[in-house]
């Protein structure tokens, strides 16, 4: 008897485990489906980047004689989610089992286990071998430690894939040279424009699919030039290696105004959806540093953001999870203002990074973290409303990646699991790595009057609202040892001004 083989739109990877030891009869289900409960406003290119992907990779399956049943989306509309959809095949066709690989979110491995006591089903749930690490081995190494530092988590994992090592040591003597990625870049420096693919006709019909039943959802389709198959993602990385990675480490932080993509490789997306294998692609920029193409602060800043970072987020989702969700514990709950949807605001970077993820579904880590998660921070923004903002926007957001980086790093919702401190800033840094202070109507060192730019005046009233839960961070004294300059009466003017930034929002 055939089983039911599931294949969401995060994993399309011929090596993942739900293909493994497939029979003749079985049936591969695939479908874009939207999920009727879930209220995030998904941006246009993210669902025409995910459904054309999909589409092409069942098209490879059908290649290899694979029985594919594949639901598109305007079949799908009418099921209130996957798990009404798989309901629905197994009415219409006896299976022996269902056999999935271990979805990226909570609530749907649990609606899928709970849909295996409904209809007394076999279910086979397989781990998600695209990953370096196990949970199991996450959890091991969680015990018994009062810090989940990611550091001591990376160097595991430099062990355990022999990446960037000599015998037990790290090749060049240390473990991390992210001191010398912090550079600021100038205007005028030429950058060469990221790997671009022509859309086919299946992602065209796609656009029609889109731009007919998503009409209203946050974002543009166009220009839209994602690589939607293994292939397109493997040129896309090497044309990364050979044109940025050698910058990369440099300028990974910078900030420009014109300039979306930099030297950022842009294939989170891809790694993310299964595309492109995170094992391989770190072995292929390693390669770049033995062949003397890149330096190594530009391999290790790179190869430590997949095997290191990614892979302690998603041992923090599942550690926490569903717990983890539910955290607040700065009480954030201003609601989300409309300036994150349509870019208006005065606050230049603010503007920029907004759409500038309004047109790619993209914006890099520094611009996630201290400008949007910045200020969000600071204003007290709830916590839910931003992380459904993250997960909606960009097109490499799937929630195991996204919540911990948004709740746990960009918001510190949950009080120091995943950063120490709280990843806040005023103007100033902003104007450090970017160009984008030059033309904003603010000034970054100004804490209060017309011109004071609001980071600057949100970081000192964030200090003074949160003076009980940080003053005795270590990671904080400076930061209060700045904050017991300031007058009392200059407090009070910030206090103020503070609050009426929190009335225009």
């Amino acid at each position: 008897m055939p089983g039911l083989r599931l294949i969401l739109g995060d994993q399309l990877s011929h090596n993942i485990s739900v293909l493994k030891d497939l029979k003749a009869d079985d049936v591969v289900l695939m479908a874009e489906v939207n999920e009727k409960d879930q209220s995030v406003n998904h941006h246009k290119k993210k669902i025409a980047f995910i459904y054309s992907s999909m589409r092409h990779f069942a098209g490879e399956l059908n290649t290899k004689g694979v029985n594919v049943r594949y639901i598109k989306h305007d079949e799908s509309k009418h099921y209130s989610g996957i798990v009404d959809v798989i309901r629905s095949c197994l009415d219409e066709k006896f299976f022996n089992e269902i056999v999935v690989t271990e979805p990226g979110e909570y609530w749907l491995l649990d609606a899928i286990k709970k849909l295996k006591k409904s209809s007394d089903i076999r279910l086979q749930i397989l781990p998600d071998n695209r990953f370096i690490s196990t949970q199991q081995e996450f959890n091991d190494w969680a015990k018994n430690r009062s810090k989940l530092v990611m550091e001591y988590w990376y160097r595991e994992m430099r062990k355990k894939t022999g990446l960037l090592m000599e015998d037990s040591k790290p090749v060049g003597g240390q473990w991390n040279f992210d001191r010398e990625n912090r550079k600021r870049l100038k205007p005028g420096q030429m950058i060469k424009p990221l790997r671009k693919f022509r859309p086919d006709d299946i992602t065209l019909a796609v656009f029609q699919n889109v731009e007919s039943n998503y009409s209203q959802n946050f974002g543009e389709i166009q220009p839209f030039w994602y690589a939607v198959t293994a292939t397109q993602t493997h040129k896309a990385l090497a044309h990364f290696i050979k044109y940025h990675l050698c910058a990369f480490g440099d300028y990974q932080d910078a900030m420009l105004t014109g300039e979306a993509f930099l030297f950022h490789s842009v294939i989170s997306q891809y790694l993310n959806c299964g595309l492109l294998d995170p094992l391989e692609t770190c072995f292929e920029v390693e390669k770049a540093y033995y062949r003397g193409e890149a330096p190594i602060n530009a391999v290790e800043g790179f190869i430590r953001q997949i095997i290191g970072w990614r892979e302690y987020i998603r041992g923090i989702y599942w550690l926490y999870m569903p717990e983890y969700k539910e955290r607040n514990v700065l009480r954030a709950s201003r609601s989300l203002p409309g300036f994150y949807w349509d870019g208006n605001t005065e606050m230049n970077c603010m503007s920029r990074v907004v759409k500038l993820t309004q047109k790619y579904a993209y914006s890099h880590h520094i611009q996630r973290l201290m400008i949007t998660g910045n200020f969000a921070n600071l204003a007290g923004i709830d916590v839910q409303q931003v992380c459904d903002w993250y997960l909606g926007v960009y097109a490499d957001a799937f929630e195991w990646v996204e919540l911990p980086n948004t709740l746990g790093m960009a918001l510190y919702a949950d009080g120091g699991t995943v950063g120490s401190k709280p990843y806040i800033s005023t103007g100033n840094y902003i104007k450090r790595m970017s160009n984008y202070c030059d033309t904003c109507v603010y000034k970054p060192n100004e804490r209060v009057g017309e011109k004071a730019c609001p980071f600057t005046t949100l970081y000192w009233d964030y200090l003074i609202r949160h003076e009980v839960r940080f003053r005795k961070n270590q990671r904080m004294t400076i930061a209060y040892r700045n904050l017991d300059r300031i007058s009392i009466s200059e407090k009070k003017q910030i206090q103020g001004q503070a609050e009426k930034i929190f009335n225009s929002l």
